[in-house]
């Protein structure tokens, strides 16, 4: 009986990932062009690009307050700069879990 059921639950499981790599590549091939590396290659380099402002300026804090408590006006800056970076960062990462799972169409 139980090895039944765990027959059953891994069918129905089966089912269920079927239908959602359906749906994520329906849904994504409208909103998304087919993958290649020139068109991936521009929202890592703006990852990139975005971790460098991040980093410099917390080094920009770090020194001219030399080791004094930064200015709200400082956090708030080096916060925007982390959240930018940090969304940035998500984005690619969805990216890539897109491409793993085989939800979006690779290019040339």
């Amino acid at each position: 009986m139980a090895e039944h059921h765990e027959f059953k639950s891994q069918h129905f499981l089966k089912e269920i990932e079927q239908a959602v790599q359906i749906a994520n590549r329906e849904i994504l091939s409208k909103s998304l062009p087919p993958m290649t590396k020139e068109n991936i290659l521009p929202l890592a380099i703006s990852v990139a690009r975005l971790r460098g402002q991040y980093l410099a300026e917390a080094f920009k804090i770090a020194e001219s307050d030399a080791g004094a408590a930064p200015s709200d006006e400082e956090i708030s800056i080096l916060k925007k700069n982390r959240e930018m970076y940090e969304e940035a960062r998500e984005a690619f990462e969805a990216l890539i879990h897109v491409i793993e799972r085989g939800y979006v169409e690779l290019g040339g």
